[in-house]
């Protein structure tokens, strides 16, 4: 379809409510969106150059355009959620729910049973969920299992079977855990009683059950039937427990939606709890890719819509960490204060560790996402120009000016690379001069990979403050390096980062995966630093006078000290008692040597 053709489109939408779909050239929908004026919508996608390069991708990939209209936005909303279920558009947002998930089944029958079940069935059973934890709902079905006596049994207990003795009672009810209604031993309407309280437990409404209990056990208090109101108040009090531990805010909160988000590059992680009588009956996390610079409250109104349905909630009132616009029958507030701010908290709390989850996920089954999201973000806090793809950093390590030895080791795609680590031995200082060994370490390096042409890091870090960071950047201003490499420094103190030319240190957030991956290059330098300082260190402790000698070997030294247990005793002996032992020039040689150093 020509510009032309698609203008006219354009020219005769309507500024109806509505959602429109672009295709491509193989009439394959690529895009689903929805609109309060499907005109001013669709025609912004051609009047402006879009900063996001994946907009400018899908407007060259628009071949056709078509529209639905509909009476209002919240049907606008409904429409879009399921088109983009149904033909996974490819510039659409990834909504990443593919789990089966556990629900709570009352089944339609007589004398209903109550389990957990990862498949709805439309026969007109009541489901409860779906949980994302099989763990609470084995937990609330053990509640409930401890509160009332139901059958387990799949008999099926109709009224003429039952008078036929068709069934004999089970294991279950000579344990007490039934009452055994199959052969009648249990009224039906005592038994649907307990189911209505059930379901009130399961909704996260306990006020019904334990007015029934309470009431039961004063009755049985009242006739003197004290083990069995003992038995009941066990109930009550696992119940009130129960309820306890469930309960975050006031139960003057009710019916309600919470929804928050956080967010990195790529991806928005969003949490959904329903609250009903101050409890979270339903926590719910959801992973959310966009394609396109979708704004993020239209994507957390689609998430909102897909959760919602999902759950098949019909909460009047949502509660959002920002505005949303869910149709003109849900009140959407955002709290500051109070309790409604605290299970907005909750929520929060919920998507950040959901976020790390994920991330602790990807970094397992996707290493070379992870990698490049962790060095984006350090391009992102230290200003760079480049990816730092390539990083090197340096530490200095002597002992009193004494053995001064310095490593650089290199960081590729943000994991070492140890082949390309290198160890120095200081040559042009003399005494604790930390400065000029920097100084010497950084010349050395990249001046040979100037000279044998080798790639240079895009970043360099240097293990320590203002004074080492100038000393190395003295090395790459003579090499003419300074405007090709960003170099920081970074002090152990305050683990603060230091920048060239400017005063003012840089700190990051101490759990932030920029400042990890800097002190893990700074602690790699300065452990691969110290092993050769301290090889060094101990060659010259355990460095013999006998060493100094020139024409005696390894198996002469051993052989006199051997014999004569020391260096000091050695240097008593006269000629002929050390030629005697190793032989008339090798005696003469030490017998020399330790009467030069007594003049």
């Amino acid at each position: 379809m020509t510009t032309i053709e698609l203008n006219n489109i354009i020219k005769h939408l309507p500024n109806s409510p509505g959602v429109y779909q672009f295709l491509n050239s193989d009439e394959v929908i690529i895009y689903v969106g929805k609109a309060k004026s499907l005109k001013n919508r669709v025609s912004s996608y051609f009047k402006q150059n879009h900063k996001d390069g994946k907009t400018n991708s899908l407007v060259k990939n628009i071949n056709n355009i078509k529209h639905v209209i509909v009476k209002t936005e919240s049907d606008a909303l409904l429409l879009e959620n399921s088109l983009i279920k149904k033909f996974q558009p490819k510039y659409n947002i990834l909504l990443k729910d593919d789990k089966s998930y556990p629900w709570i089944c009352i089944k339609n029958e007589r004398f209903p049973r109550v389990f957990y079940t990862r498949k709805m069935i439309k026969d007109g059973s009541d489901y409860y969920g779906p949980y994302t934890s099989l763990r609470v709902v084995k937990t609330i079905l053990n509640i409930i299992s401890s509160l009332y006596k139901l059958r387990t049994c799949s008999y099926d207990l109709n009224e003429k079977k039952i008078e036929d003795k068709k069934y004999k009672v089970c294991l279950e009810y000579h344990i007490g855990n039934c009452h055994g209604p199959c052969e009648g031993f249990e009224e039906e309407e005592n038994y649907n009683k307990n189911i209505l309280e059930i379901k009130e437990i399961l909704k996260g409404n306990f006020k019904n059950s334990l007015y029934s209990f309470k009431s039961e056990m004063k009755e049985l208090s009242n006739n003197l039937k004290f083990e069995e109101a003992n038995l009941i108040k066990g109930k009550i009090k696992a119940l009130e427990n129960y309820q306890y531990k469930s309960t975050v805010v006031s139960p003057k909160i009710s019916n309600v939606d919470v929804f928050s988000y956080v967010k990195d590059e790529n991806f928005v992680y969003v949490n959904f709890l329903q609250i009903s009588l101050g409890s979270i009956v339903r926590s719910f996390n959801l992973e959310i890719k966009s394609k396109i610079d979708e704004g993020i409250k239209k994507i957390l109104e689609l998430a909102a819509i897909e959760i919602r349905l999902k759950f098949k909630s019909d909460s009047p009132i949502v509660y959002s960490i920002i505005p949303l616009d869910l149709g003109e029958k849900i009140k959407i507030e955002v709290p500051k204060i109070g309790d409604k701010r605290k299970i907005l908290d909750l929520s929060l709390k919920n998507a950040i560790h959901f976020k790390f989850e994920r991330l602790k996920q990807i970094k397992i089954v996707d290493p070379e996402r992870h990698q490049n999201r962790i060095l984006k973000r350090l391009k992102e806090d230290l200003k760079l120009d480049k990816i730092p793809i390539h990083i090197e950093c340096f530490d200095n390590s002597n002992t009193q000016g004494t053995n001064p030895t310095s490593a650089c080791v290199v960081f590729k795609n943000a994991k070492p690379s140890k082949k390309d680590y290198r160890h120095f031995n200081i040559k042009t200082v003399d005494g604790p001069d930390d400065y000029a060994s920097m100084e010497e370490v950084v010349f050395r390096r990249y001046s040979r990979s100037l000279k044998e042409n080798k790639s240079l890091p895009q970043l360099i870090i240097i293990d320590g403050g203002k004074g080492q960071l100038s000393a190395a950047l003295k090395s790459l201003v003579e090499l003419k390096l300074e405007n090709t490499i960003s170099i920081i420094g970074i002090a152990k103190r305050l683990e603060e980062i230091y920048f060239v030319n400017d005063s003012t240190p840089l700190f990051l957030d101490k759990k932030s995966e920029s400042l990890i991956l800097i002190q893990k290059l700074r602690n790699e330098a300065h452990r691969f630093s110290l092993k050769l300082h301290r090889n060094k260190r101990s060659e010259n402790t355990f460095t013999n006078e006998l060493d100094n000698i020139k024409g005696i070997g390894d198996l002469t030294r051993i052989k006199l000290l051997k014999t004569f247990k020391s260096n000091n005793n050695i240097s008593k002996l006269s000629i002929v008692e050390l030629q005697n032992a190793i032989g008339t020039s090798k005696g003469k040689l030490v017998f020399d040597y330790y009467n030069e150093l007594k003049v």
